[in-house]
């Protein structure tokens, strides 16, 4: 059965692109033990490893390899693990490749997280597999060979033997799925594919058993406002935050006040303050009263209006100083209080009404930003817009999503940028024009600065190549010119 699994496995990788001809060229090497001694000496595994390693013996670099277990088991413990694996030699050509963010990504994106383990580094040769993994009661018969390799697994996944049926063909069930699709995430790695049917081939395995991300809904946020009245909307550039304050608010029906952050803006700005006539013959004041004020008298006056006041770009300016006393009264739990709070000479609150609610906004690549405390933290909820393609535009509009080139800025991200790189990924709104001139126009005159300024600024340097090969192809232009 092993090894009609095997072959099949082999089938898997021509379609994928490999070739495995020893007289001309290989893709991979097959390395399989799975003699009957090796099941009883806990040594019984199969794989490919990288066509530049011996046939037998120690090997580096990344390889796919499976730990069946004993075909005679019969009972709930008859599961396989199927793993991204390292040589016991370490790295020779794939220490780089280990250092891309993509290629974790690639594989924590196809595991099952209930029996399933992925290091954070996969350039780390030198921590174990978790107990809490080896003890899983479903992989006993083969924990002892688990244990050999403990410190070069960086990705794991237990699934069912797979099963052969009446007639002696593989059943395509959702084990087959797990081979095929490990083995299709390790022909991306070595980059098998050579045409678009490869391609396509690899594609439609991991996508059998990729997890989908799921893309926070405006219904998802109009709930966890109503929950938590408070909430900021962070993301990158072009994520569509401001656009996403003013769509719930208005599916709300709610009475909007918005004001927008800048480094200058003040307490006396936002809150309530005291200014100098201009017209006046002499020296005199008049209050004023800023958009929180505005907003806050209106819900006190209308019970039974939603009230929202929107603060757009929240971090850009000193925001200890612009909430002052009032930031005592964002506690969303808080039912009552024997504090009572000045908001005005003539407006002193103890809580602030049911009725009024804040959505902020806050863009996570502006890395001039002020800090935001964790106190503040703990009184908003935080929701993150990530980019996401659009699959349909209202044709009124005559504009046009161009999905081929966010897909490819997304790949780059992806493959390419640290957790806190991420957060400087254009968002969808770069990618919608009205037509080709106006997408080029925008390429050349909004991402290709954008990213040159990254690249000056020391970030995404890895992903460097990617990047200029895509503004030349585009726009003709070079980000090192």
């Amino acid at each position: 059965m092993i090894e009609k699994i095997i072959e099949h496995l082999e089938n898997k990788a021509k379609e994928f692109g490999a070739k495995n001809d020893e007289e001309f060229s290989n893709d991979y090497i097959l390395r399989k033990n799975i003699k009957s001694e090796a099941f009883k000496n806990n040594g019984a595994y199969f794989g490919f490893i990288h066509p530049e390693e011996e046939t037998s013996g120690p090997y580096h670099d990344f390889s796919f390899v499976v730990f069946p277990s004993n075909p005679e088991l019969n009972d709930s413990k008859n599961h396989w693990v199927v793993c991204l694996g390292i040589g016991s030699l370490g790295f020779k050509n794939d220490y780089e490749l280990a250092t891309f963010p993509g290629v974790r990504r690639l594989f924590n994106s196809i595991i099952d997280n209930n029996d399933s383990f992925c290091k954070t580094d996969f350039s780390d040769i030198e921590t174990s597999l978790p107990k809490e993994f080896l003890n899983n009661e479903k992989i006993i018969s083969i924990r002892k060979t688990l244990e050999t390799y403990k410190k070069v697994l960086p990705v794991c996944q237990i699934i069912e033997a797979p099963e052969i049926d009446e007639n002696g063909d593989i059943v395509k069930n959702n084990s087959l799925e797990y081979l095929e699709g490990f083995l299709a995430a390790y022909a991306k790695l070595r980059n098998w594919a050579t045409n678009n049917n490869h391609r396509k081939a690899i594609t439609k395995s991991i996508s059998k058993i990729k997890k989908e991300h799921s893309i926070i809904s405006e219904n998802d946020i109009e709930k966890i406002l109503l929950q938590r009245k408070y909430i900021v909307l962070e993301g990158a550039p072009g994520t569509g935050k401001t656009r996403m304050a003013h769509i719930i608010a208005n599916n709300l029906n709610a009475e909007i006040f918005f004001t927008q952050f800048h480094a200058e803006t003040s307490y006396s700005d936002f809150i309530w303050g005291l200014r100098p006539k201009l017209n006046s013959q002499t020296i005199a004041y008049e209050e004023t009263k800023g958009k929180f004020v505005e907003a806050l008298e209106f819900a006190i006056k209308n019970e039974d209006t939603k009230t929202i006041l929107i603060i757009d770009e929240i971090n850009r300016a000193n925001l200890s100083n612009i909430l002052g006393p009032i930031f005592y009264l964002f506690e969303y739990q808080r039912t009552s209080s024997d504090v009572e709070i000045e908001i005005t000479p003539n407006l002193k609150i103890r809580n602030l009404p049911e009725n009024f609610y804040v959505i902020a906004t806050m863009n996570t690549a502006d890395r001039s930003l002020a800090v935001v405390d964790f106190a503040l933290r703990r009184r908003f909820a935080w929701i993150t817009l990530k980019p996401q393609k659009i699959d349909k535009l209202d044709p009124s509009s005559g504009l046009k999503f161009f999905k081929d080139d966010f897909e490819k800025f997304d790949e780059i991200f992806q493959w390419y940028a640290s957790s806190n790189e991420l957060n400087l990924q254009p968002g969808q709104a770069y990618f919608i024009a009205k037509d080709e001139e106006e997408m080029l126009n925008r390429i050349e005159y909004e991402l290709f600065p954008l990213i040159k300024e990254y690249l000056q600024e020391g970030m995404l340097l890895s992903a460097k190549e990617e990047f200029n090969t895509y503004f030349q192809s585009r726009i003709q232009k070079s980000l090192f010119e």
